[in-house]
């Protein structure tokens, strides 16, 4: 039996991630506003520090892997203190606890978004560490409307997915032997996108965005396996990745573009 904390555990991608691992026979400390294991609030360092702290004493000081779910979309500055500063925060602070297991993993859900338009300048304040300048560069994104608000998500999941391929090399994660990767649903059937993909505007905005051509629209459980495997002991050597589990979409919107320069 291994120890999972698992973010965003009451719903979505976090909860189906949670009811997979248990049925594995694994224990976890979910981690959400509310009815989990530890309720706490990723998006203040105070939350962030309560989090940690209420994590580790249900954990007993060691975790075998964590795999951080919990993320909003909203169009607002809000977002990049969830998405990019409580995933990272929190990671690092149970890097110790991470460091007494065996077979270390950690995992994080980015996401499609994470190939769309983003701000470049969001995306380097966030890989700075500089979340008050983020959060500035983001409320003014907000306040133009939703459209450039939006940006606020896509450069949350583009930088999230940047500081995984960046860390994963350093002495931190490599040199104390911990995989540590990303993956990038495409859409993803959840009650954050049941209401949109209800209507027919709904689901061609959503497919037009990302298109699926293997398999349509996913059901969380499916993104649960691909992030059950990546935080097992079988990986071993998979690190620095964002895995896009997406139907197709990346193939289709980017074709061979991957490999130039």
């Amino acid at each position: 039996m291994r120890t999972y904390v698992v973010t965003g555990s009451a719903s979505g991608i976090g909860a189906a991630t949670s009811q997979l691992l248990r049925e594995r026979g694994h224990q976890v400390i979910g981690v959400d506003l509310r009815d989990a294991e530890v309720n706490a609030d990723l998006s203040t360092a105070a939350g962030r520090a309560a989090a940690i702290s209420e994590t580790l004493a249900a954990a007993g000081g060691r975790v075998d892997a964590i795999i951080a779910a919990a993320g909003v979309s909203a169009p607002k500055a809000f977002t990049l203190a969830v998405n990019f500063f409580g995933v990272t925060a929190f990671l690092e602070g149970l890097l110790p606890a991470l460091s007494q297991s065996s077979a270390p993993r950690v995992a994080v859900v980015s996401s499609m978004a994470s190939l769309q338009a983003n701000s470049e300048a969001l995306v380097e304040a966030m890989l700075s560490g500089d979340e008050a300048e983020a959060l500035r560069l983001g409320a003014a994104l907000e306040e133009q409307g939703p459209r450039a608000g939006y940006l606020n998500y896509s450069s949350s999941k583009r930088a999230i997915s940047r500081w995984v391929r960046r860390e994963c090399i350093t002495a931190a994660w490599a040199g104390a032997g911990i995989p540590l990767n990303a993956v990038a649903p495409g859409t993803v059937i959840t009650n954050m996108t049941r209401e949109m993909l209800a209507t027919e505007e709904g689901r061609k905005l959503a497919d037009d965005n990302v298109p699926m051509p293997l398999n349509h629209h996913s059901e969380a459980v499916d993104i649960a396996r691909l992030l059950a495997w990546l935080t097992s002991e079988e990986n071993s050597h998979v690190t620095g990745q964002t895995i896009y589990i997406d139907g197709g979409a990346d193939a289709t919107l980017r074709g061979d573009d991957i490999w130039s320069k």
